[in-house]
């Protein structure tokens, strides 16, 4: 592992939801148990995956405090606390370090669309203010605005920004930053289908959406290629690829949460304007998931 305690597999965790839409804590609970039974080496509560954007911040603040509670100290934390509004994301990564997490992960600031200057300067003004470990999150698909290789090896140079989930989907640019970071930064796949390029790369490893439904397989693969043993982490990229190509059919995180359903872990309940998977793409779903051994 890298000197910031992250690398391998940290699940992006869904929002389990009742029907009528209250937070189903007991689910939660028994989520975070199961991924770390199977060997996730970090959770990452609160992203794009657990739906964060539809939370109220007393919701946000109580699924990770309940992440934190179940986690109870066995692996890090990682809190999503992302906002286009730096005082607000100020303010939301102070709930997340009140409540115990260990790690914060904070998108570029979507919408808003700053130019690469603001970008900088966003998370330079979280760190001032926050006293725990950061992770940059560059995902452009969903903020609209892509944070360049210089500008996360700028942020590199940041004591307390200690790693990027990069899901750019941009090999060149993640190459960039692989070749030229400072010595403790971590590198971690933000899209599941790039994991093995990324760490073949030299990369510790990916924040993944599909470790929800199949988490051994994947850190099976993440281990495999960190001890370099490529021809088992290619055999088991093999076995999840339908899996991570159905995990996006529809607009994460739809799919996981029709895969979590199907495994008996959650409702198949989403906030609108997220709605549940179409039909077209259920049966697909279910044959990557028994191509994936997740219903083993």
């Amino acid at each position: 592992m890298t000197s910031t305690g992250l690398a391998g597999v940290g699940t992006a965790l869904i929002t389990p939801f009742q029907q009528g839409g209250a937070v189903d804590e007991a689910a939660l609970r028994a989520l975070v148990d199961w991924q770390l039974a199977e060997g996730v080496h970090f959770l990452v509560p609160c992203g794009s995956t657990g739906e964060a954007a539809t939370l109220t911040p007393e919701e946000h603040r109580r699924v990770v405090e309940v992440v934190v509670e179940q986690v109870d100290g066995r692996v890090p934390v990682v809190a999503g606390a992302g906002s286009n509004d730096t005082r607000k994301a100020i303010a939301t990564s102070r709930d997340m370090a009140a409540v115990g997490a260990t790690h914060l992960l904070h998108t570029s600031p979507m919408y808003s669309k700053p130019p690469q200057r603001g970008i900088e300067a966003h998370f330079r003004a979280i760190a001032e203010a926050v006293d725990l470990p950061i992770v940059v999150y560059n995902v452009p698909g969903r903020t609209a605005s892509n944070v360049e290789a210089k500008t996360t090896l700028a942020l590199a140079e940041v004591p307390s920004i200690v790693a990027v989930k990069e899901a750019s989907g941009n090999l060149a640019q993640i190459t960039d930053i692989l070749m030229a970071r400072p010595e403790g930064f971590a590198v971690l796949s933000g899209d599941d289908e790039l994991t093995l390029n990324v760490m073949v790369g030299g990369g510790e490893g990916v924040v993944s959406v599909v470790s929800n439904a199949a988490p051994r397989p994947l850190v099976e693969l993440v281990e495999a290629a960190a001890r370099g043993d490529f021809a088992t982490a290619r055999e088991r990229h093999a076995a999840l690829l339908p899996l991570m190509r159905a995990a996006f059919s529809e607009s994460n995180p739809i799919p996981i949460k029709a895969a979590m359903s199907m495994l008996g872990r959650c409702e198949n309940v989403l906030r609108l304007p997220l709605v549940p998977l179409a039909d077209a793409h259920v049966a697909g779903l279910r044959s990557a998931l028994e191509r994936a051994g997740a219903f083993a």
